[in-house]
């Protein structure tokens, strides 16, 4: 039987499976520097609460899909060592799943800031081509 863990133990656990994760997978480095720079760009452009919700949901989606690509892709390997078919597509979904949330925060993305960065966007066009 499994000795029950206390909260502070589940949450260093927890927290250990994110440092791991961190550590050892570069996508994961990318979507969180990726998310630090959007954090910020929504605090500059002054996103109300609403937005800032569904930019921060966008985000930790993305990071949360590519931490159980993680766990899934580690368990495969873990289980078997040679070419299976099922492995490749256990793999492939496990990314694909990467994949579908990063395209919503994408779409998000582009339905809460294109507005706030199209007048930036025209002003820079002017300075650089004079138009």
């Amino acid at each position: 039987m499994k000795k029950a863990r206390t909260l502070l133990e589940s949450f260093f656990y927890a927290v250990s499976g994110v440092l791991y994760s961190l550590k050892t997978q570069r996508n994961l480095r990318l979507h969180f520097f990726a998310a630090f720079l959007v954090m910020a760009a929504s605090r500059y452009l002054g996103l109300n609460h609403l937005e800032l919700a569904a930019v921060f949901f966008a985000v930790s989606l993305v990071i949360v899909t590519e931490m159980i690509n993680t766990a899934v892709e580690t368990t495969v390997d873990m289980i078997t060592e040679t070419y299976h078919p099922l492995a490749r597509i256990s793999k492939n979904v496990a990314a694909g799943a990467v994949l579908v949330a990063a395209l919503n925060a994408v779409v998000i993305g582009y339905l809460i800031f294109f507005n706030r960065i199209r007048p930036l966007m025209t002003a820079l066009q002017k300075v650089l081509f004079g138009r």
